[in-house]
């Protein structure tokens, strides 16, 4: 079955003409104006002629039609569901906020609402809206009847069930061939976007042409009337001969009122004198200039004083046909029942006639069109979407399993097989779990929603030829966003993986869509920190392993590189890779473990990349990698820029600030503090800290415990043996652990068995609580001995009671950046448990 899609507000059906190329079937198109309506039926829009709905959508019957048009599909098309509904809302009488217009004007607004309770009734895969750049600025009336701006009414009433996304683009670069800057909002379905996302289905860039392109072959016009022998549509049109001479000598560029003589200013006489006319904007009665992009085509493109409408070389306005090239329309596109080869067969008087009836209609409709060719470029993308397979993760897993693709070469032969078959994001998982069947790996596949977080922070770069590095490839999925952030460049890019069959199979993935981009590509089949290079790149971008590195590789490392670039005191894979990538890039992009913010072994890294500008920290938690227990940030860095701002955004809070950077880097602490704010500062002004060193038992496991108490066995304190408030030890059934005590003796924690002048707490909670330890029994890792760096410190009874606060606890998520699974209580976060002042 083709793909389907609804249209509303569909004028003549110009932009939906470019679904029509693209195999889509119209299940019901609505348009209030009968004239335009019967242009979509001359290029046979819909498949049965009731799907043409003429009327105001506002209406229940309108409304009721719509429905009842899919009912029809339902039963006999055999549709499942609609694919695509397109909304082109009027745009008169918007309001952007803070503006008061009439409450007329806000009902009016009320059309985007009307196409917002459509789709959330109908719930298609897809919806698009296309509008003015103020759209999702623009205050309507919500269904909830409260006035907010249209972007909040999309995201209250199909947020839950879409992501979505809002850019405007000056079409000139995305399908037109003219000027218009337009807002486009894509949606897509929420059950689609573990294999897409809204980025996807944008219009492809492409360099702008010139007017000398678009509309420099066809035949120039000189005589006022003049109809083009094969083309009707390509005529002069007549007007006033008295204002010729207000346009006749004008150069490229120049507007009638910049002539000298007032006679050739737009003017009238009244009473006999001369009264020039009022010039309201620059674009009035403008000559264009054959070398630059076609302008904004007006709804009033038939008159000189309308804007930007006169030709480069003719003395008068653009023809029907350079308006239809401008915007994209194709010359199979009708405005009228009758064939070109009819129209052009009449003689010179019919075709006049045929013009004065239907020039205007058709002018109009061009005005306020979407161009063809940007909603083409949008429906073969989603097109191509929906006709190929998308498999889940527990799909992939068995046909791993059931092809063997894990063994040398086979998943090579799959994807080159399939790359017509399946969609790229199913071909890119299907080769890294493949990956992942064959060897033990760190790298995890970055989720779609990540990547589309990610890019909105890829950093602007000016150059017009830009060199990019992904040092750990895998199969390439943050290729396509990357080509898609920079697609108005020339790009040299380098993928880097170790495994030479990832590579192999990005090869084949790649070529997919790299047709679309200025790009070039080099594989290298080598190890990232052992590559050499005398390269600088504008941008290194990438998820690196987060595995432990052995002394034996990082004498490797070693070896590869200056000693100047690396900070060799980490024993996390990750910290070499983005370290090396800050040593030779202009700006770094790059997904790292969420404990870089604060744990020991990254000391060293977090102070190397501080001397650099952070622009963005995005903290996924725990959101980051399905089925992966792992937290994870993600970090853009400027290398050629000082310390500033810093925008720092929760997935999992739904926070966002903007930070000082030297504030939440500040050396006072141990680590970064991303969420710091007033609240904490306060908090911690009264506090002293730093009186603790820690320790933590590595050695008692289940296998030398034992649940039941014998002869001289030793009890283990284990974190749920505390009291939430930290005063009593809880001795809780098939819970507590006993050891031998000829084990324990051998033990380090054993120490710690007759002192009393240590404290308890336990790890891993943020339900914190200190109780002072006696004498008699040992701790196992589950719980914290804080040991008074000052022998005479003491704890008051108050201050125990404190820890378990809310107060404390609190200030103790911020200290610890809400970390979930990083909560170990090390020699950095020991800091921050204090002593309040003067007590």
């Amino acid at each position: 079955m083709k793909p389907t899609y609804i249209s509303l507000f569909s004028s003549a059906g110009v932009g939906c003409f470019g679904f029509k190329e693209c195999g889509f079937d119209c299940i019901a198109t609505n348009e209030l104006i009968q004239r335009r309506l019967e242009i979509q039926k001359y290029n046979n829009k819909c498949k049965y002629d009731h799907g043409y709905i003429l009327g105001d959508i506002t209406s229940n019957d309108v409304l009721k039609r719509i429905f009842e048009e899919i009912e029809f599909w339902h039963k006999h098309e055999n549709l499942m569901e609609v694919d695509v509904i397109v909304a082109t809302p009027p745009c008169q009488g918007m309001s952007v906020a803070n503006h008061k217009k009439s409450s007329n004007e806000i009902i009016r607004n009320s059309l985007v609402v009307e196409s917002i309770k459509i789709i959330k009734k109908i719930k298609p895969k897809f919806f698009i809206f296309e509008n003015v750049p103020l759209f999702c600025k623009t205050i309507c009336t919500d269904i909830d009847g409260i006035n907010k701006p249209i972007i909040d009414a999309i995201t209250n009433n199909l947020g839950q069930n879409y992501k979505f996304r809002s850019q405007v683009l000056n079409f000139k670069n995305y399908g037109s061939n003219s000027s218009r800057s337009r807002t486009l909002v894509i949606g897509v379905r929420n059950d689609f976007i573990d294999f897409c996302t809204p980025i996807d289905f944008f219009p492809n860039y492409k360099k702008e042409k010139t007017l000398r392109e678009v509309i420099g072959n066809l035949p120039s016009l000189k005589n006022m009337g003049d109809i083009s022998k094969d083309d009707i549509y390509h005529f002069f049109r007549p007007y006033a001969e008295r204002m010729r001479p207000w346009i006749h000598d004008l150069k490229e560029g120049e507007s009638a009122f910049d002539n000298t003589d007032i006679l050739k200013k737009p003017h009238q006489i009244i009473n006999g004198k001369i009264r020039v006319n009022i010039q309201k904007n620059g674009d009035k009665y403008k000559r264009q200039f054959w070398d630059k992009v076609g302008p904004c085509i007006h709804t009033r493109n038939d008159q000189l004083a309308s804007q930007n409408t006169i030709h480069p070389e003719d003395d008068r306005v653009f023809s029907i046909r350079e308006l239809m090239l401008l915007m994209s329309i194709p010359n199979n596109f009708k405005w009228t029942n009758y064939s070109d080869e009819y129209l052009n067969s009449l003689t010179l008087e019919e075709k006049k006639e045929f013009l004065r009836k239907n020039e205007i209609n058709i002018r109009q409709s061009i005005g306020e069109a979407v161009p063809t060719g940007v909603f083409k470029s949008i429906a073969s993308k989603i097109s191509n979407f929906l006709s190929k397979k998308n498999y889940s993760e527990k799909q992939i897993i068995s046909l791993i399993d059931n092809q063997k693709l894990y063994e040398n070469g086979n998943v090579i032969n799959f994807v080159n097989e399939n790359l017509k078959k399946i969609n790229v994001s199913s071909l890119e998982r299907i080769v890294e779990l493949a990956n992942a069947k064959r060897t033990e790996t760190a790298a995890y596949y970055t989720d779609k929603k990540l990547i589309e977080i990610i890019y909105d922070k890829l950093p602007e770069i000016s150059k017009d030829t830009i060199h990019i590095l992904e040092p750990s490839v895998g199969a390439g999925n943050f290729l396509p966003y990357v080509l898609k952030k920079y697609e108005d460049k020339k790009i040299k890019l380098d993928v880097i993986d170790i495994d030479n069959v990832s590579l192999d199979c990005l090869k084949k993935i790649i070529k997919t869509y790299s047709k679309n981009f200025d790009v070039t590509v080099t594989y290298i089949n080598e190890d990232f920190l052992n590559y050499k290079t005398k390269k600088r790149y504008d941008l290194i971008i990438g998820n690196p392993p987060f595995s432990k590195i052995n002394r034996f590789d990082l004498e490797k490392i070693k070896q590869s590189n200056s000693s100047s670039i690396i900070c060799y005191d980490s024993n996390n894979l990750s910290s070499y890779f983005l370290e090396k990538s800050c040593s030779i890039s202009d700006k770094v992009c790059m997904i790292m473990p969420k404990n870089l913010l604060n744990t020991p072994e990254f000391e060293s890294t977090r102070a190397k990349i501080n001397s650099f500008r952070i622009n963005d920290i995005i903290d996924f938690g725990e959101n980051g990698f399905k089925g992966v227990l792992v937290e994870t940030i993600f970090l853009s860095i400027d290398t050629l820029d000082h310390p500033s701002l810093t925008n720092v955004i929760s997935i999992s809070k739904r926070l966002e600030l903007v930070q000082k950077q030297s504030y939440i880097c500040d050396s006072h602490y141990p680590y970064w503090i991303i969420y710091r704010n007033k609240s904490f500062d306060l908090f911690a002004s009264g506090m002293i800290f730093n009186i603790f060193t820690v320790f933590r038992d590595r050695q008692i496991t289940s296998a030398n415990t034992h649940l039941k108490k014998l002869n001289d066995d030793i009890f283990v304190l284990k974190s749920r043996n505390i009291s939430e408030d930290g005063t009593t030890i809880l001795h809780i059934n098939s819970y507590d652990s006993f050891i031998r005590k000829k084990i324990a003796l051998n033990l380090t924690t054993f120490k710690y068995f007759d002192r009393n002048d240590v404290y308890l707490t336990p790890n891993m909670t943020y339900k914190t609580r200190i109780m002072k330890k006696q004498k008699g029994y040992i701790t196992n890792g589950s719980v914290a001995v804080l040991i008074p760096k000052e022998k005479s410190l003491e704890l008051s009874e108050a201050d125990l009671l404190y820890f378990s606060s809310d107060e404390y606890r609190n200030f103790l998520q911020i200290a610890r950046n809400y970390q979930t699974r990083t909560l170990n209580i090390d020699n950095n976060s020991v800091y921050f448990f204090g002593k309040r002042k003067g007590r």
